[in-house]
């Protein structure tokens, strides 16, 4: 963690703004573990080039997949699933998807591929994972119970059918098995059964990045999804810009007014980011669409809001930033499953927009917002990069706002930084 105190830009008057977003983190990883298990060579144009993809190409890339990363292509070739690989080590580093989806990926390979990640990696709930594979008969050795770190001993095969699991905490426990299910023997019959299961358009995002690629895939009920087994068809698949980076910049536009255009935002998708256009009407924004773009125009007084997150939880950081400034109290609901994120985001946040002097109460499924006379901060991050962007937000209302660890952004946006300061400018 870098020790520097990152000043962070103050906005007094309203923006009139455009920006270009990287691509999206979520599809850049689900393509690449599909890239990796298909049936020849993929490309994938303008993929994230970050941390958690880097993580994920590099555990593909070690359990025998190639991989050519150039600036704008990445092309991915498949790896050999029964040539014997012995021992294979994993960084996950924060990454969920990547301690989420590599597991279910590894049990595929003749290896035992042990996985272990950043110290707070150790703190994120795997049961959903780890239950999964046992479930499946895959052999795990698993020191610290459902955590990291843990080995899955694969055998080249994993027979599959029937399979019922609790992804309450996580819904990267379904999107993991849905995505190595076609080269299951017998494919995958998925249930859920427990609460409601978070992040839903994340399942749809799996599912549409599947059928993408020929993968025949039912959802007869709420909570189950039928994968046949099969071919998964090479694709070279344009990579979409990240919406949920996207929140940073409207939240942005939503404390200090003005006008805000986001570049190619597309008309259909099935990213949790895409929200954004409905909660920014909710804090009394404009938003129309010009062309392939996006277009934000507001006042500068967001109005308080009653919000559920529950299908878009890593939306709440910057959401959370914007109630600080609303023109009265919010309530932000059904995210309880955010405590088990990067940190937990909901202690996180009600400390940090105290420090601001808001007044916060914490619940079990989430948090009210009560705007207080805003006051300057040293502003802390927790390793976590959606609550790097919370600060900026904040930072553009109270001058003298410093963040600590703002490169911990580089996890989904490397040069977040310098783009927020010209952005803010």
């Amino acid at each position: 963690m870098s020790t520097q105190l990152w000043s962070a830009p103050y906005r007094p008057e309203p923006l009139d703004a455009a920006v270009s977003l990287p691509g999206s983190k979520s599809q850049t990883n689900r393509a690449l573990v599909l890239a990796a298990l298909a049936d020849g060579p993929s490309r994938l144009h303008r993929p994230l080039v970050s941390r958690d993809a880097d993580l994920m190409a590099d555990a593909l890339a070690a359990l025998g997949a190639g991989i050519v990363r150039d600036a704008e292509h990445w092309t991915v070739t498949p790896a050999p699933l029964g040539q014997p690989l012995g021992a294979v080590t994993i960084d996950c580093g924060l990454a969920g998807t990547v301690m989420r989806f590599v597991p279910a990926v590894a049990a595929l390979f003749d290896a035992t591929t042990t996985l272990d990640g950043d110290p707070r990696a150790r703190e994120r709930p795997m049961g959903g994972t780890l239950d999964a594979l046992r479930g499946l008969g895959v052999a795990l050795d698993t020191p610290q119970g459902d955590r990291l770190p843990f080995a899955v001993h694969g055998t080249g095969t994993v027979a599959g059918g029937p399979l019922t699991i609790d992804a309450s905490e996580s819904s990267q426990f379904v999107s993991a098995l849905l995505l190595v299910a076609p080269r299951f023997a017998d494919g995958l019959d998925l249930r859920h059964a427990g609460e409601r299961m978070p992040s839903l358009p994340h399942v749809a995002m799996t599912l549409d990045e599947l059928r993408r690629r020929g993968v025949e895939v039912e959802e007869p009920e709420p909570a189950r999804w039928i994968v046949r087994p099969g071919a998964v068809r090479a694709l070279d698949a344009e990579i979409e810009p990240d919406l949920s980076n996207a929140g940073a910049f409207l939240g942005g536009v939503l404390v200090t007014g003005g006008r805000l255009r986001v570049r190619h935002w597309p008309t259909r998708t099935t990213q949790a980011g895409d929200r954004w256009r409905s909660i920014a009407v909710s804090f009394g924004a404009a938003v129309e669409r010009d062309g392939d773009d996006l277009v934000v125009t507001a006042t500068g007084v967001p109005r308080g809001v009653d919000l559920d997150l529950g299908d878009v939880g890593e939306l709440t950081p910057v959401v959370a930033a914007v109630a600080a400034l609303a023109d009265g109290p919010s309530r932000l609901r059904g995210i309880g499953h955010l405590r088990g994120h990067e940190t937990d985001r909901i202690a996180a946040l009600a400390t940090e927009l105290r420090r601001v002097g808001c007044t916060v109460d914490e619940h079990d499924d989430g948090l009210t917002i009560v705007p207080g006379p805003l006051r300057s901060a040293d502003l802390e991050t927790y390793a976590d990069h959606r609550m790097a962007h919370a600060a900026a937000v904040l930072g553009l209302a109270a001058k003298g706002t410093r963040v600590h660890d703002v490169e911990t952004t580089a996890k989904t946006y490397p040069g977040f930084a310098d783009d927020w300061e010209r952005f803010a400018s």
